[in-house]
């Protein structure tokens, strides 16, 4: 039985909570084929306020924690029991806040950025390390934002255990793919 006490997830820069694919990773997590424990779908200000731009890493992962510590007190759960992810640039900021020390039981982390397209010199690993707790990374083998071998040799410093699964053919936005990634997920949080 797995010690999960819920998940909350965050999209990627240009798209909200009602992302197809954290809608279907919601349903997957919390149903059957998951470990049945309450996900939360999380915006962040910059959304909520009806502005395009992403706010500075600083706001964005305060976001994180606060986000995280009202799940916690609205459900009850032990903070190092929640699981944090999202898509792209939502996952980042979670696993930047944990790196950072927020508690949590796991990261998921879809379509991780870990460059801008074309520039594998502009790497976002610096955090990396600290970060102590099990990680899925769900990548399409096609992503401008990392290929397979360039995120598999960076996330090697992650101290925790990391999980790779790649999509095949899929580029960033691993269109068509929802379903069979909230699979992915969910098997995975099933097995902590």
């Amino acid at each position: 039985m797995s010690v999960l006490g819920g998940l909350l997830l965050f999209p990627g820069a240009g798209t909200g909570s009602d992302h197809p694919s954290l809608v279907a990773i919601e349903r997957a997590v919390s149903g059957d084929q998951g470990p049945g424990v309450p996900v939360v779908r999380a915006d962040f200000p910059y959304r909520r306020e009806g502005r395009r731009a992403p706010d500075r890493p600083p706001k964005l992962i305060a976001s994180v924690r606060d986000e995280a510590a009202n799940m916690v007190a609205e459900r009850g759960i032990d903070p190092a029991a929640l699981a944090l992810g999202g898509r792209s640039m939502g996952g980042r900021m979670c696993s930047m806040a944990v790196a950072e020390g927020l508690p949590a039981a796991a990261l998921v982390l879809v379509a991780y950025p870990l460059h801008p397209p074309g520039r594998p010199d502009k790497l976002r690993v610096e955090h990396l390390p600290a970060i102590d707790v099990p990680c899925l990374f769900v990548s399409g083998t096609l992503d401008p934002f990392g290929a397979p071998d360039e995120l598999t040799s960076h996330t090697a410093a992650i101290a925790g255990p990391v999980a790779h699964v790649w999509v095949e053919g899929a580029r960033h936005e691993l269109k068509g793919a929802d379903d069979e990634v909230a699979g992915i997920v969910a098997a995975w949080l099933k097995s902590l």
